[in-house]
């Protein structure tokens, strides 16, 4: 069955996804879903994801939601090249590694958040800008730590794995918002030795990108 991927081309998550596809070689076909005119609410969508969030996987064991949950089911289901270590220990560090980014610095900085910021507490440009940059910094002096522990040219080790999924996106965001990340160069370099390998899944190149 052909895998299909919801998703939207500035959606962080649903980066995450499309580098661990490219990273893995495996062909899907897009369903863009633009987060600006609020697409991803729609009633049929929502029979997919009942959040109204992207993205979306559809395969063979139908339609998988939150991309964390998604990155472990293609690394069970399409084991090779792995994005995990092989000792228990390293894919615990992965994982920690992943999850600052999806559980620490992305939830509060996602759209809806930052819609929220604007709407009910009046936050203009500045404030919400100094408000990612706050949560991005913190969260990548932790990262930028653990990567001169574990890593060698990616975040763990010295080949991708789910950890690098989660922090490239992140960068992306941070680039966007022009957060200062001088303080994290072995957290930018590993995040540009992964775009420069599979620069397909870069948001720029994808279909609905404007």
């Amino acid at each position: 069955m052909t895998l299909t991927l919801h998703g939207y081309w500035r959606s962080s998550a649903a980066y995450r996804v499309r580098l661990a596809l490219a990273l893995k070689g495996l062909p899907y076909a897009s369903v863009a879903h633009d987060l600006r005119t609020g697409a991803q609410r729609a009633p049929d969508f929502r029979t997919l994801q009942p959040q109204g969030l992207v993205p979306v996987l559809e395969g063979p064991d139908g339609a998988l939601i939150q991309s964390p949950a998604i990155l472990e089911w293609l690394e069970e289901r399409y084991p090779e090249p792995p994005l995990l270590p092989s000792d228990s220990a390293g894919r615990a560090a992965v994982r920690a590694m992943a999850a600052i980014v999806a559980c620490d610095i992305h939830p509060i900085n996602n759209l809806r958040v930052l819609t929220k910021l604007r709407q009910d507490m009046a936050a203009d440009d500045a404030a919400i800008n100094g408000w990612i940059a706050h949560w991005v910094t913190e969260g990548f002096a932790a990262l930028e730590t653990l990567i001169e522990r574990h890593g060698a040219g990616y975040a763990y080790g010295d080949t991708p794995t789910l950890a690098d999924c989660h922090i490239l996106p992140q960068v992306y965001n941070a680039e966007r918002f022009a957060v200062d990340l001088s303080a994290f160069p072995r957290l930018v370099a590993a995040a540009k030795r992964l775009r420069d390998h599979v620069p397909e899944a870069t948001p720029e190149v994808q279909g609905d990108a404007s």
